[in-house]
């Protein structure tokens, strides 16, 4: 393992079924990784590049100190969207008007990690481009892409992914062996023995289970469709049907290689299998993009299918292998469809007429979602609501996308881009908040209503934060003006808001103090607690800036009322971060110190890497005056590497980056320059969950192995692994050990990792024979 202990850092998903095979791909794709820095696997749909691709990575990930990191191109529609898709897989936040390709070459030159780029085929022309200007200025980095087709540049190694291995026509076994070795045969006999358990393949039924995997080409999606039958049919029953298809189909004159029409007529027997209802739900159920949740089902797919029926057909497609069932670390459950026959599905219900329709129901239901999130934003379930957000990304993307389609859909768009502006913000996502509203206004351009006030604020508040104050000042004054030919006072208050922040931008304080001062009289009458957080934060910024520190404490004073009461998290971490930084100035380390150890717990669960760099920036000068040099200096460390990922706290507080330098020297002259860049050098390797429980002196035991018995578990993480036995989930873990929720899923998924598990249930099972083993 490296020294730094980041052999598992990352973002690539547990196997939630066994691998099978591909020994000699896996070793293949591992040389090649280890003479070329671009490795495409490519092949047809249903051969298992994407598979095969997680293996390797997951079997390299110690060889990269800087982890492994997958980005799903799948659902990925817009080509100018490549590299922001590649930050956000990356957990990087936008820099400031910096391209998505400068901000992933700034971050990717200094670190040693491997990126799987999985489903290219469709966006081969700007991932290649992407992958040639990162190749070229990041000598440690290395890429393992999917593709139907080649990227075609310089350096690339290809590897055509196989079939799986399987016996030739009238191939016996050999003496006292069996046919077991081959690939195919293996994976069927697993994924029956999944269907039907004590399914084997013996001496009687191994020809047959040869013959099935010679009918489907070796393809593991074909193979695992057929396997799912054994609940219904016997292998030569399956084998019989496979005939009958296999002749239809030579008899034929289609036209496309003999592999690919294998796995088409394969899916076409799986669908005719289906029931009416059956396929009826996979076909709507293919409008869904990415994981999907059961109300979501309930919602788009209960017109067409009575409700009580849902829950029923979906258990069906699951057992039928058509639908994935997964679970999260918090035990939320999702659904997802393997590409191909999401694409299958969208053909099929093509042919019904319904699609459009359910696309419409689709847009809405996520719109709903989006609005629900905004409604219950200031309260206790915005950290659930940003997880939330953040696995319907797909969808909402192909609902905005469904919402270029004409002015009419796009009113739609609007409000559900202008609700999204509050995601955007916390995940810093300026660039796609920005280019989703330009595409919307742009299609209704001939609207002059008051629903294009409020997404006019939205775009230039984030051209003002994505240091572009020429866009922010072109949009404020269009809303503006719209506002007040229409006499909207609310829409009035929100440009003047909007002017406010174009103002912080170009350094005008006192004008942007009287902006906010003009919003704020507005919104404290209106009575809308969203617009009047906002005022009352960019007052507080522009009051600091402007000198007038009375007036900004007061402002994060009144945000922290309102939203310490509720709950919430965001607004109350920048509040509390401001009065900390405020406190320090006037000379009250103690009192600044509690400030800020009180708001990085709450950045550290929305995962506000802002708002956290800043509060550790402020107590890394703290250390130093306590003479605690050391510790800045490593606290120094962390900002840095935080700064990288999110944005430096000197984007909110100009004067920051003069004070670290100040402090910078101090603790350099009290340890010297040797001791501070190695303590320097331990922070920038630090995590961010590390870098926040360093900074807040959390005394945690993740370090120190259980005991005997224990499988190399931490006392800590044997301590989770108990409460999720007694059926736990991740919130109320956090709760009774008093760490963030965000620490204890990290804890829950270090646990699978460690014991190769896939679901809580088996870490329970695992726990209870654990016990039962100490006490016998």
């Amino acid at each position: 393992m490296p020294p730094d202990g980041k052999a598992n850092v990352g973002n690539l998903p547990h196997e939630l079924t066994s691998f099978v095979g591909r020994r000699r791909e896996v070793a293949e794709v591992r040389r090649l990784l280890s003479l070329s820095r671009l490795v495409t696997l490519t092949g047809i749909g249903g051969v298992g590049k994407t598979r095969l691709a997680l293996r390797v990575a997951a079997d390299s990930s110690r060889a990269f100190d800087d982890g492994v990191w997958l980005v799903g191109l799948g659902e990925l529609d817009d080509p100018g969207a490549v590299g922001d898709a590649v930050l956000s897989s990356l957990d990087l936040r936008e820099g400031r008007g910096d391209p998505p390709a400068a901000l992933l070459v700034e971050y990717l030159a200094v670190r040693k990690l491997l990126v799987v780029l999985d489903n290219c085929e469709h966006l081969v022309e700007p991932v290649a481009d992407l992958v040639d200007t990162l190749l070229r200025a990041c000598p440690e980095l290395r890429i393992l892409a999917t593709s139907r087709e080649s990227l075609g540049i310089g350096g690339e190694a290809v590897l055509r992914v196989p079939p799986l291995t399987m016996p030739e026509p009238n191939q016996r076994s050999a003496v006292g062996g069996g046919l077991g070795h081959y690939e195919a045969m293996s994976l069927f006999a697993e994924r029956a023995a999944a269907a039907v358990p004590g399914f084997i393949v013996t001496e009687n039924n191994q020809d047959v289970v040869a013959a099935i995997c010679r009918r489907l080409d070796g393809l593991p999606l074909a193979i695992e469709l057929a396997a799912v039958r054994v609940r219904v049919m016997s292998v030569e029953q399956i084998l019989h049907r496979l005939t009958d298809r296999y002749s239809l189909l030579t008899s034929g004159s289609r036209g496309a290689p003999a592999r690919q029409q294998t796995l088409e007529w394969c899916i076409d027997w799986s669908h005719e299998l289906c029931t009416r209802a059956e396929r009826a739900m996979w076909g709507r159920l293919a409008v869904f993009s990415g994981s999907f949740e059961l109300d979501a089902v309930e919602a788009v797919c209960t017109d067409v299918v009575a409700a009580d029926q849902v829950v029923d057909l979906v258990g069906s497609l699951i057992d039928k292998s058509i639908l994935i069932r997964e679970a999260d670390a918090a035990g939320a459950v999702r659904y997802r469809m393997l590409e191909t026959l999401r694409d299958y599905g969208t053909e099929r219900l093509q042919e019904t007429g319904e699609f459009g329709s359910l696309l419409r129901r689709h847009r809405d239901w996520y719109e709903h979602v989006v609005l629900r999130a905004e409604a219950d934003w200031i309260s206790s379930r915005q950290v659930a609501w940003i997880v939330r957000l953040d696995a319907e990304q797909p969808n909402i993307r192909a609902a905005l996308e469904f919402c270029l389609t004409s002015p009419r859909e796009a009113d739609a768009g609007l409000r559900l881009a202008e609700a999204l502006y509050l995601y955007w913000l916390v995940r810093g996502r300026l660039r796609e908040g920005m280019r989703w509203l330009a595409q919307l206004l742009a299609v209704q351009d001939d609207k002059t209503g008051t629903e294009r006030i409020k997404p006019l604020y939205v775009l230039s508040v984030l051209s003002a934060l994505n240091g572009d104050p020429e866009a922010s000042a072109l949009y404020a004054e269009r809303g503006g003006a719209l506002a007040a030919q229409l006499r909207d006072r609310t829409g009035a208050a929100l440009m003047s808001d909007a002017a406010g922040h174009h103002a912080l931008v170009t350094q005008d304080y006192a004008t942007a103090c009287e902006h906010f001062e003009s919003s704020l009289a507005v919104f404290r009458t209106d009575g809308n607690l969203l617009y009047l957080i906002w005022s009352l934060l960019g007052l507080a910024l522009a009051s600091d800036a402007d000198g007038d520190r009375t007036r900004s404490e007061e402002c994060r004073g009144e945000i922290l009322a309102l939203t310490a009461s509720r709950g919430e998290f965001v607004y109350r971490g920048w509040a509390l971060w401001g009065l900390g930084m405020g406190a320090w100035q006037r000379g009250e380390p103690s009192r600044a110190k509690d400030l800020l150890t009180q708001a990085l717990p709450l950045a550290r669960n929305v995962d506000d890497r802002i708002s956290a760099g800043g509060c550790m920036e402020v107590l890394s000068w703290i250390a130093v005056d306590e003479g605690a040099s050391r510790r800045a200096a490593r606290l120094m460390g962390a900002t840095d590497a935080l700064a990288q990922t999110a944005g430096s706290p000197s984007t909110v507080y100009p004067n920051v980056g003069v004070l670290h330098a100040e402090f910078e020297k101090m603790a350099r002259r009290a340890i010297g320059d040797r001791a501070f860049e190695t303590e320097f050098r331990q922070g920038l390797g630090m995590r961010f969950e590390e870098a926040a429980a360093y900074a807040l002196d959390e005394k945690d035991t993740t370090d120190t192995p259980a005991g005997p018995g224990s499988t190399s578990l931490t006392r800590r993480e044997q301590q989770v692994a108990e409460l999720v036995a007694e059926g736990l989930t991740n919130r109320s873990i956090a709760d009774k050990l008093v760490i963030s929720q965000r620490t204890a899923q990290g804890h829950v998924e270090h646990i699978l990792s460690k014991l190769g598990f896939t679901s809580r249930t088996q870490i329970a099972t695992w726990v209870v024979e654990q016990t039962q083993g100490q006490q016998s």
